[in-house]
């Protein structure tokens, strides 16, 4: 099985962090939007990245920044990614890489074949994608509602452009969301943890687990299938 980046995202306590770090994880986000439970301040944030060292991409997760809300991630917090969760357009997302040099994950909201249209316009500007459910009528919230959708539209996509994939992802059907999409990384926010925003240090270790279940049986499978 080809190699893949976890990204766990929305956390906001050294606990947490730390037991994503020590399973693995290859990206660790943190979200600044006031209407998420998982809401921090840039100078919470700024803590919690300075704290990774270098053991893992940090990722801002944030929606239709401002220009000074930008300058201030790029200053304050210097992650190492921002990821665009609202609805930013590919020259608004091509003028906050070139003013902060920055890295950038551009999010798209998937539904239906359709949305799929979106990955075009994005392809060259963005340096990553990150496919995400749709969000559900009356959520406020762009990401993290827990909320799926059929990774089978994925199946003729091109696999060249590295995306994540997110959205109601957990350990129980992260080997699912892997074998049918082919994603180059998995997001998780919701699906580890106990309530909303409260990141669960026993559901995180779930999530690895079931993950290297699928790396020790990847082989074998391979195998029978030949």
């Amino acid at each position: 099985m080809r190699a893949f980046d976890v990204k766990i995202c929305g956390l906001s306590t050294p606990a947490t962090i730390a037991a994503a770090l020590q399973r693995g994880a290859s990206h660790v986000g943190f979200v600044h939007f006031a209407k998420s439970p998982r809401h921090l301040d840039v100078a919470a944030m700024a803590e919690l990245v300075g704290s990774v060292a270098g053991r893992a991409e940090t990722v801002i997760v944030t929606v239709d920044p401002d220009d000074e809300l930008v300058t201030r991630f790029a200053t304050e917090v210097r992650p190492d990614w921002l990821q665009l969760h609202g609805k930013e357009s590919p020259e608004r997302v091509a003028a906050i890489k070139a003013s902060t040099g920055l890295k950038v994950m551009k999010a798209l909201p998937i539904a239906e074949v359709a949305d799929l249209a979106a990955i075009a316009e994005y392809l060259g500007v963005a340096d990553r994608l990150l496919l995400d459910s749709k969000r559900p009528k009356g959520s406020s919230l762009p990401g993290g509602n827990g909320i799926a959708f059929d990774w089978r539209i994925l199946a003729g996509l091109d696999p060249a452009p590295p995306y994540m994939l997110s959205g109601g992802i957990d350990a129980d059907n992260v080997v699912d969301a892997i074998r049918i999409a082919r994603p180059s990384g998995i997001d998780v926010s919701s699906g580890v943890e106990s309530a909303p925003g409260v990141k669960d240090v026993g559901r995180i270790h779930s999530f690895f687990d079931a993950l290297d279940r699928l790396r020790m049986d990847e082989p074998a499978r391979k195998a029978r299938a030949s």
